[in-house]
Protein backbone atom coordinates (compact mmCIF):
# COMPACT_ATOMS: atom_id res chain seq x y z
CA UNK A 1 0.00 0.00 0.00
CA UNK A 2 1.46 3.03 -0.91
CA UNK A 3 0.82 6.13 1.96
CA UNK A 4 -1.62 9.04 0.70
CA UNK A 5 -2.49 7.07 -2.25
CA UNK A 6 -6.15 6.88 -2.36
CA UNK A 7 -9.05 9.07 -0.80
CA UNK A 8 -12.80 8.88 -0.12
CA UNK A 9 -13.53 12.24 0.00
CA UNK A 10 -12.06 15.64 -0.69
CA UNK A 11 -10.33 17.14 2.52
CA UNK A 12 -10.14 21.15 3.73
CA UNK A 13 -7.48 22.89 1.31
CA UNK A 14 -9.14 21.53 -1.14
CA UNK A 15 -8.71 24.08 -4.08
CA UNK A 16 -11.24 24.55 -7.07
CA UNK A 17 -9.25 25.72 -9.68
CA UNK A 18 -9.05 24.25 -12.59
CA UNK A 19 -6.51 24.12 -15.59
CA UNK A 20 -7.85 26.55 -17.91
CA UNK A 21 -8.37 25.15 -21.14
CA UNK A 22 -10.17 22.48 -20.01
CA UNK A 23 -13.67 25.08 -19.40
CA UNK A 24 -13.29 26.09 -22.70
CA UNK A 25 -16.30 25.33 -25.62
CA UNK A 26 -19.17 24.30 -23.89
CA UNK A 27 -20.85 23.82 -26.78
CA UNK A 28 -22.73 20.82 -27.60
CA UNK A 29 -21.50 19.10 -23.99
CA UNK A 30 -23.46 17.59 -21.43
CA UNK A 31 -23.05 19.22 -17.62
CA UNK A 32 -19.80 18.28 -15.97
CA UNK A 33 -20.24 15.36 -13.69
CA UNK A 34 -19.29 14.98 -10.33
CA UNK A 35 -15.52 15.07 -8.94
CA UNK A 36 -13.47 11.77 -9.00
CA UNK A 37 -12.73 10.58 -5.41
CA UNK A 38 -8.80 12.47 -4.87
CA UNK A 39 -5.90 10.85 -5.84
CA UNK A 40 -4.35 11.13 -2.58
CA UNK A 41 -4.94 11.43 1.42
CA UNK A 42 -2.57 14.12 1.81
CA UNK A 43 0.62 16.06 -0.05
CA UNK A 44 -1.75 17.09 -2.95
CA UNK A 45 -3.96 15.11 -5.07
CA UNK A 46 -5.93 15.44 -7.97
CA UNK A 47 -9.46 14.53 -8.44
CA UNK A 48 -11.25 14.90 -12.03
CA UNK A 49 -15.06 15.21 -13.88
CA UNK A 50 -16.02 14.39 -16.84
CA UNK A 51 -18.53 15.26 -19.19
CA UNK A 52 -20.31 13.65 -22.34
CA UNK A 53 -20.43 15.02 -25.94
CA UNK A 54 -24.21 15.77 -27.19
CA UNK A 55 -23.33 16.36 -31.02
CA UNK A 56 -22.34 13.01 -31.56
CA UNK A 57 -18.51 13.49 -31.13
CA UNK A 58 -18.28 16.82 -32.57
CA UNK A 59 -17.71 19.26 -29.45
CA UNK A 60 -14.76 21.31 -28.73
CA UNK A 61 -12.77 21.01 -25.73
CA UNK A 62 -12.00 18.48 -23.50
CA UNK A 63 -14.30 16.06 -21.92
CA UNK A 64 -12.12 15.94 -18.46
CA UNK A 65 -11.46 18.42 -16.11
CA UNK A 66 -8.70 18.30 -12.91
CA UNK A 67 -8.47 20.10 -9.67
CA UNK A 68 -6.31 19.37 -6.69
CA UNK A 69 -7.22 18.14 -3.43
CA UNK A 70 -5.45 16.73 -0.04
CA UNK A 71 -3.36 19.72 0.07
CA UNK A 72 -2.57 19.44 3.30
CA UNK A 73 1.26 17.90 3.96
CA UNK A 74 1.59 13.67 5.00
CA UNK A 75 3.32 13.33 7.60
CA UNK A 76 7.62 13.38 7.17
CA UNK A 77 7.41 9.25 8.11
CA UNK A 78 5.35 8.39 5.27
CA UNK A 79 8.25 9.64 2.73
CA UNK A 80 8.52 10.65 -0.66
CA UNK A 81 5.49 9.41 -2.72
CA UNK A 82 7.41 8.04 -5.85
CA UNK A 83 10.11 6.76 -3.88
CA UNK A 84 6.67 4.51 -2.19
CA UNK A 85 5.70 3.76 -5.87
CA UNK A 86 9.30 2.02 -6.50
CA UNK A 87 9.45 0.16 -3.64
CA UNK A 88 5.94 -1.33 -4.23
CA UNK A 89 7.86 -3.23 -6.87
CA UNK A 90 10.29 -4.75 -4.49
CA UNK A 91 8.88 -8.00 -4.33
CA UNK A 92 8.09 -8.47 -7.70
CA UNK A 93 10.73 -10.09 -9.67
CA UNK A 94 12.16 -8.66 -13.13
CA UNK A 95 14.33 -10.91 -15.45
CA UNK A 96 14.89 -13.28 -12.84
CA UNK A 97 15.79 -11.54 -10.11
CA UNK A 98 14.11 -9.29 -7.18
CA UNK A 99 15.55 -6.13 -6.38
CA UNK A 100 15.06 -2.74 -4.00
CA UNK A 101 14.23 0.01 -6.08
CA UNK A 102 14.36 3.81 -5.55
CA UNK A 103 13.45 6.05 -7.82
CA UNK A 104 16.14 8.37 -10.11
CA UNK A 105 16.98 12.00 -10.04
CA UNK A 106 14.52 14.35 -12.11
CA UNK A 107 14.90 13.77 -15.84
CA UNK A 108 13.03 16.29 -17.87
CA UNK A 109 11.99 13.79 -20.62
CA UNK A 110 10.62 11.55 -18.26
CA UNK A 111 9.26 13.50 -15.16
CA UNK A 112 5.89 11.26 -15.27
CA UNK A 113 7.42 8.08 -16.00
CA UNK A 114 8.34 5.48 -13.23
CA UNK A 115 11.87 5.07 -13.77
CA UNK A 116 13.35 3.47 -10.91
CA UNK A 117 17.27 1.91 -9.66
CA UNK A 118 17.97 -0.93 -8.48
CA UNK A 119 19.30 -0.11 -5.68
CA UNK A 120 23.57 -0.39 -5.67
CA UNK A 121 23.71 -1.59 -8.96
CA UNK A 122 23.55 1.05 -12.14
CA UNK A 123 20.06 -0.61 -13.27
CA UNK A 124 17.20 1.95 -14.43
CA UNK A 125 14.05 0.92 -15.67
CA UNK A 126 11.03 2.30 -15.96
CA UNK A 127 8.55 0.44 -14.07
CA UNK A 128 5.78 2.24 -15.21
CA UNK A 129 4.95 4.47 -18.25
CA UNK A 130 2.76 6.95 -15.78
CA UNK A 131 3.52 7.59 -12.27
CA UNK A 132 0.39 7.86 -9.99
CA UNK A 133 -1.80 10.85 -10.32
CA UNK A 134 -0.87 13.70 -7.54
CA UNK A 135 3.10 12.57 -7.87
CA UNK A 136 5.66 15.63 -8.22
CA UNK A 137 7.10 15.99 -11.26
CA UNK A 138 10.26 17.02 -9.16
CA UNK A 139 11.25 17.12 -5.56
CA UNK A 140 12.28 20.54 -5.60
CA UNK A 141 8.55 22.40 -7.23
CA UNK A 142 4.97 21.91 -6.52
CA UNK A 143 4.16 20.33 -10.17
CA UNK A 144 2.26 17.51 -10.22
CA UNK A 145 1.66 14.40 -12.54
CA UNK A 146 -1.74 13.63 -13.63
CA UNK A 147 -2.69 10.95 -16.35
CA UNK A 148 0.89 10.96 -16.97
CA UNK A 149 1.26 14.56 -17.96
CA UNK A 150 3.25 17.66 -15.62
CA UNK A 151 0.82 20.11 -14.77
CA UNK A 152 1.88 23.78 -12.93
CA UNK A 153 0.97 23.91 -9.77
CA UNK A 154 1.04 27.49 -7.79
CA UNK A 155 2.48 27.90 -4.66
CA UNK A 156 -1.24 28.15 -3.49
CA UNK A 157 -1.44 24.95 -4.45
CA UNK A 158 -3.61 25.46 -7.27
CA UNK A 159 -3.48 23.99 -10.97
CA UNK A 160 -2.26 26.59 -13.83
CA UNK A 161 -2.24 29.42 -10.99
CA UNK A 162 1.07 31.02 -12.08
CA UNK A 163 1.11 31.78 -8.02
CA UNK A 164 4.94 32.16 -6.94
CA UNK A 165 6.42 32.94 -3.78
CA UNK A 166 7.66 36.89 -4.35
CA UNK A 167 11.55 37.45 -2.34
CA UNK A 168 10.63 36.99 0.97
CA UNK A 169 8.25 34.01 0.43
CA UNK A 170 5.17 35.22 0.55
CA UNK A 171 2.73 33.23 -1.73
CA UNK A 172 1.72 35.80 -4.54
CA UNK A 173 2.87 38.33 -2.89
CA UNK A 174 5.04 41.79 -4.53
CA UNK A 175 7.05 41.93 -1.66
CA UNK A 176 5.30 45.19 -0.17
CA UNK A 177 4.91 43.76 3.01
CA UNK A 178 8.88 42.76 3.56
CA UNK A 179 11.46 45.08 4.82
CA UNK A 180 15.03 44.66 4.33
CA UNK A 181 17.51 44.64 7.00
CA UNK A 182 20.95 44.58 6.00
CA UNK A 183 23.18 43.11 8.52
CA UNK A 184 27.14 41.91 7.61
CA UNK A 185 28.74 43.17 4.55
CA UNK A 186 27.02 41.06 1.58
CA UNK A 187 23.77 39.36 3.46
CA UNK A 188 20.80 40.59 3.01
CA UNK A 189 17.72 39.00 5.16
CA UNK A 190 13.93 39.37 4.26
CA UNK A 191 11.46 39.88 7.28
CA UNK A 192 7.88 40.10 6.95
CA UNK A 193 6.47 43.65 8.05
CA UNK A 194 5.51 43.29 11.73
CA UNK A 195 7.66 40.35 12.90
CA UNK A 196 10.97 40.49 15.02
Amino acid sequence: MVFGQKAKDTFPGTASRMTGSDEDGDSGWDAWGTWSDCSRTCGGGASYSLRRCLNGGNCEGKNIRYRTCSNMDCPVESGDFRAQQCSAHNDIRYQGMVYEWIPVPYEPSAACALRCQARGRSLTVELAPKVLDGTRCRADALDMCISGVCQEVGCDRQLGSGAREDNCGVCAGDGSTCRLVRGQPGLVFCHRSGLG
